[in-house]
């Protein structure tokens, strides 16, 4: 199997590419390294079956001479950054939506048919009704990095629908584990290590999310990616629960052994604009395909830590 792998030097994407490597898949990475690190991939160099193109996917020219003869092509491009799109008001638009359009008029022109694209869990915005199931509605996000996955599924839907496509497309809960370089968990560590006595959280600390360890988001989306077959394949991945900031940081100081650490709130609504105060995934359909989450949020939020700890698990 050949597949180009857009935004593999990046967080996930270079753990992926170990795991498609291990599966005798031959692999492109294409990535600009705005956001992904060269280093990452660096033990992958001299694999025969491995390629690596730094380059802009909104380079059509590269991007349409690249992207020939692949059978599958994955897409985890997005700004990771998300309160930097407040500031940045077309970072998302360039980085999340036009880099899907011209992945799909990409596939269209050189006859690809298989994508695999990681949208996100923020799309529901404040739905009242959690956790959040696939086919609820309608979906007004609060985030420009919302809007951008939001547009970029309607996109792959209609060239699916109208040039033959098939599609993967996953709605992940927040991921963590080795080489993250964003996220809360970093974020907490990096805070701690500058001042182990005290840890400002963004907002009330009472925001309530799903994490799911990347090695289980990489199993999630293998999992369905060889079992799935409809034209269009939905499904949100993530454990089947929520963890709150504040549980967070308690997690990451027990791991760093710190005690009496004073909490800080800058007492927002949410930790920026556009933050979701509640996220909650509903997991049924993907568990009905055979798949779930080994790991609660907590377990996930606690493994990640001590990865970027560079500690084995006790």
């Amino acid at each position: 199997m050949r597949c180009f792998v857009a935004g593999g030097a990046g967080f996930i994407g270079s753990n992926l590419v170990p795991r498609l490597l291990e599966q005798d898949w031959s692999i492109t990475v294409y990535d600009n390294l705005s956001g992904g690190r060269q280093e990452f991939l660096t033990p992958f160099f001299k694999h025969k079956r491995f390629k690596f193109i730094q380059a802009n996917l909104l380079n059509r020219g590269l991007l349409d001479k690249y992207i020939k003869g692949h059978d599958v092509i994955f897409h985890l491009v997005a700004s990771s950054d998300i309160s930097l799109g407040i500031k940045k008001t077309d970072l998302d638009l360039k980085n999340s939506f036009l880099t899907t359009f011209n992945i799909l008029d990409s596939m269209r022109k050189n006859k690809i048919k298989k994508l695999v694209f990681t949208s996100s869990g923020s799309i529901y915005g404040e739905y009242k009704k959690v956790p959040f199931k696939e086919g609820i509605g309608p979906i007004l996000p609060l985030s420009l990095y919302a809007a951008s996955k939001v547009a970029s599924e309607a996109y792959v839907s209609a060239f699916c629908s109208v040039y033959g496509i098939r599609a993967w497309i996953f709605r992940l809960a927040n991921i963590d584990g080795p080489n993250a370089t964003h996220g809360v968990v970093f974020d907490f560590i990096k805070k701690l290590k500058g001042n182990p006595r005290k840890l400002q959280i963004l907002g009330d600390g009472n925001q309530k999310k799903p994490y799911l360890f990347v090695g289980e988001c990489i199993d999630g989306m293998l999992y369905a990616f060889t079992r799935a077959n409809d034209k269009l394949n939905y499904f949100n991945l993530s454990p089947n629960d929520t963890v709150d900031v504040k549980g967070i940081a308690k997690i990451i100081i027990k791991e760093m052994r710190l005690n009496n650490v004073r909490f800080t709130f800058t007492n927002t609504e949410g930790g920026w604009p556009g933050d979701q105060k509640e996220i909650w995934l509903n997991t049924s359909k993907i568990n009905a395909l055979g798949w779930k989450a080994k790991l609660s949020s907590g377990k996930a939020v606690r493994l990640a830590a001590l990865k970027l700890l560079n500690k084995e698990e006790l």
